[in-house]
């Protein structure tokens, strides 16, 4: 495979703001894809950097009582803080407030300039009279001018995707003080892209350089009438890089933003010693821009020309991706949903969110909806129950001795997965995350089915079925490091337990063909934990608006006091302890550890599954649990519960149950069982 040089970005956050779980579908999506291809072994980088210019910046910056560039300076040390802990990596995180920035968007401007794109023109601009500033396209809302929706911003709609200028707008506000803009004049400078309308028209219809709809959208919506002028100046006073040859006049945010994604490119290649026209002016450089589908005219249209004006590298691709809806609405500070980064990885595994976002995302420009029902049951099923599961069913078994010499015969699987490499490979290169994901989980579907057959957890009961026990083993980490090393572009941290556990680290996505033989397997460590739903909704309640936190703390309080509380630092919710009973009582009821060796859907119960448990010395018990939808049968077996053995035998329609395993929880769907800690074996009495 012959190595590729790729440079990727992704849309620069603004410095307004923090991150939440709605940016974080962009930034998790082009980490999986950079993963993938330096796993494949190409070489490729991933620039960012914060967007740090423009009048929001400069009045948040006078509100909070900092010059801009404290501002910037504190924002970015949380962003990057916050990108850090959901594994996202960069190798270069700049600004665009930096010399290198100014110093490229000279060279841009000096591009336009030459090519006779840069007008003069009066302009009539929203002023906002409190704030004594010229409003940018975003400071202002109103209604739509063509689609008559309410509360849309200067630039553009996002239900219709028009795009005009603020003035256009009916009724518009001020978005920092809620009052009218007046009506001010001043001198803009423009850029006339209608100008290089044949050449954007080729480069986005022709070629792969954009999704079959975004490309239809632009010729639908903007190819087929003249360009606009582009407004590329803002009047002081303003925060950002004033025009060298237009003084008083400054660089608008959207001309400079794009840019940095350069500049952040210039930062790395003089920390690495690199040229910077090998990644921005080579034909052997693939360059991908992933962004928002509310950014697309700026990136498909305004950015290309600023490139060929400049005589820079084009996109070989922008990947555009939709918006994230939380159960099936938009994010909502009222609702709790509008959750920052940095709330969520209080409550929850950044793991849990990378994998439900790589199941949802697809290669086209469609929203994703996370549904927290889903999310729960999601990242228990596949990646607790398909795949860790895998793992934790077969290693503890072999820790601390050797895998299997020569990789046992194992009818196929291990090619099988191998050969699905392949095809799981196409769909990350294509950003089809959706496929691969249900690729790999069924790769793990066919893996814990052999591993049951195996049942190394009988074998383990006969010292002269060692070698059989190591072969089952052998085969069941095997096939589990092929699900890790497909799951390590989402899954990083996955893959980093997976090499620690078999003394092979994980480095190559070539990897998967062969397997492990002969390595020593270390203790088996947990690797990850089931999500429980009162965490998702510690999460929420943490995120609503102060308001709404109050009325729920109001709420809280008319409930009696409780003792003891979670993890998350919620209370827990108490029952009536029931009435007391003897000692001698209590001490009637044989609480023994079991391991379930099977588990089966009983499919005319809603509730229930059939479970055969073995207590030791050969003895099991069939009994009925009432868990069905909060464990999948596969996941249980093999697994150690503590089941009350001496209860009088119930006849149910289904069967007889001879027994009753333990849990907590208020049930529905959260139900949790209870497991003894490592060292316990089935037939142990609990005292």
């Amino acid at each position: 495979m012959t190595e590729r040089r790729i440079l990727v970005t992704s849309a620069l956050p603004y410095a307004n703001g923090h991150i939440h779980i709605g940016h974080l579908v962009e930034y998790l999506q082009t980490d999986i894809w950079v993963r993938f291809q330096k796993l494949r072994g190409h070489r490729c980088v991933y620039m960012c950097a914060d967007d740090t210019h423009g009048t929001a910046i400069m009045i948040s910056a006078q509100n909070q009582g900092l010059s801009e560039e404290e501002l910037i300076a504190r924002m970015q040390e949380a962003h990057v803080r916050d990108f850090a802990g959901f594994g996202i990596e960069f190798d270069n995180y700049g600004s665009t407030h930096s010399p290198e920035n100014r110093e490229l968007c000279a060279e841009f401007w000096a591009g336009l300039r030459k090519a006779g794109l840069v007008v003069e023109k009066e302009v009539s601009q929203l002023y906002d009279p409190e704030k004594q500033t010229f409003l940018a396209d975003r400071q202002v809302k109103g209604t739509c001018p063509r689609c008559k929706k309410p509360d849309q911003y200067g630039d553009n709609c996002d239900r219709c995707g028009a795009t005009y200028t603020p003035s256009d707008l009916i009724d518009p506000v001020s978005v920092f003080s809620g009052v009218t803009p007046e009506v001010r004049s001043a001198r803009h400078l423009f850029v006339q892209i209608e100008q290089l309308h044949g050449f954007l028209e080729e480069w986005t219809q022709r070629g792969d350089h954009l999704q079959p709809e975004i490309a239809n959208y632009l010729a639908g919506h903007f190819l087929n009438e003249p360009l606009w002028d582009w407004d590329i100046s803002r009047p002081a006073p303003y925060f950002g890089f004033e025009i060298p040859d237009s003084p008083g006049n400054y660089w608008y945010v959207w001309f400079d933003a794009p840019i940095g994604y350069m500049a952040s490119t210039m930062q790395w290649c003089q920390r690495e010693g690199e040229r910077f026209d090998a990644w921005w002016r080579s034909d052997q450089c693939e360059i991908h821009h992933f962004i928002g589908k509310d950014i697309t005219y700026f990136h498909t249209l305004f950015w290309p020309a600023m490139l060929r004006s400049a005589a820079f590298s084009l996109p070989t691709k922008v990947h555009i991706h939709g918006f994230l809806t939380v159960d099936g609405e938009k994010m909502s500070k009222s609702k709790g949903t509008f959750v920052q980064a940095s709330t969520y990885l209080k409550h929850l595994d950044p793991s849990y969110l990378r994998y439900y976002y790589a199941a949802k995302l697809g290669p086209r420009v469609d929203d994703l909806d996370l549904n927290l029902e889903e999310f729960v049951t999601k990242v228990n099923s596949d990646l607790v129950g398909n795949v860790v599961n895998l793992a934790s069913r077969t290693a503890r078994f072999v820790q601390g001795s050797e895998l299997a010499p020569a990789y046992p015969d194992d009818g196929g699987l291990f090619a099988q997965a191998a050969k699905d490499g392949d095809t799981i490979a196409e769909a990350y290169e294509n950003c089809d995350y959706n496929r691969a994901m249900r690729q790999i989980l069924e790769a793990g579907d066919r893996a814990n089915q052999s591993v049951e057959r195996a049942a190394p957890w009988n074998l383990a009961k006969d010292p002269s079925k060692a070698d059989e026990l190591r072969d089952a083993c052998t085969i069941g980490l095997n096939l589990f490091r092929q699900l890790a090393i497909y799951l390590a572009p989402v899954l990083p941290r996955l893959a980093q337990q997976t090499g620690e556990l078999l003394n092979q680290p994980i480095e190559s996505w070539e990897e998967s063909k062969k397997p492990v033989v002969g390595k020593p397997v270390s203790k088996f460590e947990h690797m990850m934990k089931r999500v429980r739903r009162e965490q998702v909704d510690a999460m929420i309640a943490e995120s609503r608006e102060p308001e709404q936190a109050a009325e729920a703390a109001a709420g809280a309080e008319q409930e009696p006091a409780q003792a003891e509380w979670d993890d998350s630092g919620q209370p827990l919710e108490a029952e009536p302890l029931t009435e007391t009973v003897s000692f001698d009582d209590f001490v009637k009821v044989d609480l023994r550890v079991a391991r379930v060796v099977a588990a089966e859907d009983v499919p005319k119960a809603k509730k229930l599954l059939k479970l055969t448990l073995s207590l030791g010395g050969g003895h099991t018990q069939t009994v009925f649990a009432g868990i069905k939808g909060v464990y999948a049968p596969e996941e249980l077996v093999g697994r150690l519960v503590i089941c009350a053995a001496n209860l009088a035998p119930r006849k149910m329609k289904f069967g007889t149950s001879e027994g009753m395993i333990l849990a907590s929880g208020p049930g529905g769907k959260e139900i949790f069982l209870l497991s003894p800690d490592e060292g316990a074996k089935p037939g142990q009495r609990v005292h």
